[in-house]
């Protein structure tokens, strides 16, 4: 791929990722954000401020959003246009390489964070699955778990089907450049930049507009942070529906 082709590769994904950054923010609910967060852990860190306690829970839930839609809006895509493959409608991998002897399935991944037993196990029976329906195609089958940054590389073991691939490693058997996976970063230039002065007054006004909420619900008159409403909202245990009725009479 062409510098000015990588370039503008990386640009278009860089605006779809701060444009679905910017939707997410707009489409969250305040009622949500707080569902997720635990409220004896914010009451023991001595938070007293509303403003505080909204952008910690804000930044919280962002930070975690973000990562997973800059792996599906940068990553993924920059994978698959770089290594001129198919894009893969099977669950549990995003790109097919198919050769005359060969057929390489690349689940991609941002980065080698450690899975849990069961995730791994669920990867593994997903590359499995694939192999099965591809097993009349009598080509070699290659599972392939890329991370597009890290360092974790390794052969399939005894317990997974799949190998790892990472960082420089996973661009260059990708793209057989070696320097690719830093291409990637100095090319973004000053875009991030730019998209960061796009979303700040959207992150601004979500603040403004949550911590409005926050005072009006769960403050008292003298502005001070009601923990037990708080602790409600979250933990309390829903009241029992009422029975149904037939013609305004209660079923026996």
């Amino acid at each position: 791929m062409e510098i000015t082709e990588l370039e503008a590769l990386i640009s278009r994904c860089l605006r779809d990722f701060h444009a679905r950054r910017i939707q997410t923010l707009n489409k969250l609910r305040f009622r949500t954000l707080l569902q997720r967060k635990n409220p004896y852990f914010l009451r023991a860190l001595g938070t007293q401020k509303a403003s505080e306690l909204v952008e910690r829970l804000l930044s919280d839930y962002i930070s975690g959003s973000d990562e997973s839609i800059f792996g599906d809006a940068f990553f993924e895509p920059i994978a698959r246009i770089a290594a001129g493959a198919d894009v893969s409608t099977r669950e549990g991998n995003d790109i097919v390489i198919e050769t005359e002897n060969a057929i390489r399935v690349i689940a991609v991944k941002s980065g080698p964070n450690p899975y849990n037993a069961s995730q791994k196990k669920r990867q593994s029976q997903e590359f499995i699955a694939i192999r099965n329906r591809l097993y009349k195609m009598q080509k070699e089958y290659d599972p392939i778990l890329g991370h597009a940054y890290g360092r974790k590389n390794g052969p399939a073991g005894s317990d997974l089907i799949y190998r790892d691939s990472s960082g420089q490693s996973f661009w260059f058997e990708l793209t057989g450049d070696q320097d690719f996976y830093l291409k990637l970063i100095r090319l973004m230039r000053d875009e991030p930049v730019k998209h960061r002065e796009e979303y700040r007054p959207q992150w601004e006004a979500i603040i403004n507009r949550f911590t409005k909420t926050f005072i009006e619900d769960f403050c008292d008159a003298q502005g001070n942070i009601q923990w037990e409403i708080l602790v409600r909202i979250v933990s309390e245990t829903p009241k029992p529906k009422p029975p149904k009725t037939v013609q305004g009479m209660v079923k026996s």
